[in-house]
This record gives C-alpha cells, structure tokens and sequence, in this order.
C-alpha cells in the first residue's frame, strides 16, 4: 500500500472548523464513541480482574486440567483477549477512516 502525499489543509481547501461543526462530524464522533469506550471499558475490567483475583482469593488456584490452575487460563485468555480486540479495532477503524474521509469530502464540495 502506498504511503499518501503529505498535503497541507490549506492546500486542499479544507476549513477544519467548518468540518468540526458539522452534524455529520458530530454524529461521527458520537458514533465512535459509541464503540471505543465499551471496549476500552471491557479490556480494563478483564485485565485487572487478573491481579485483582490472584491477590484477594483463592479460587483461581485450584486445578482446571489436570496440574494446570485457572490463573494460568485466565492469563492465556487476556492474550487472546488482546488480538481479539485488536483485530475487530483494526476492522472497525478502516471503517472510521472511510467516513471520516467522506466528511472531509462532502465539506470540499
């Protein structure tokens, strides 16, 4: 993929101000929102509930599979957890970047 030419705003004729007050632009936001914080939300809560567990109980030492405890799954799980999520934020913003593209446009016109 090829890297865009680095072109100023007043080059474009873009008016960020303009684009920063729109309705689109707000509803944008609104919408991205929307997603990031429950997912920044979700992430912090199942990260820190490792510690949290391993430090104030005790049932995340028994045995899960044969000599392997819940704390080792647990931790595994955040691994997964984390390219989980990273892979649907990096799906998600590719769509973030294709309507913020299309206001900037319709604010060209």
């Amino acid at each position: 993929m090829a890297q865009k030419e680095l072109i100023t705003s007043k080059e474009k004729g873009i008016d960020y101000l303009k684009v920063k007050s729109s309705p689109q632009f707000k509803q944008f936001l609104s919408k991205k929102k929307q997603f990031i914080v429950p997912m920044t939300v979700f992430f912090m809560i199942f990260y820190f509930l490792l510690p949290i567990f391993t430090s104030y109980t005790t049932f995340l030492n028994t045995p899960a599979i044969g000599d392997i405890s819940w704390t080792w799954i647990f931790a595994i799980s955040q691994f997964v957890m984390v390219w989980m999520l990273s892979s649907i934020y990096v799906k998600k913003a590719a769509s973030f970047d294709k309507e913020s593209e299309q206001i900037i446009n319709e604010q060209l016109k």
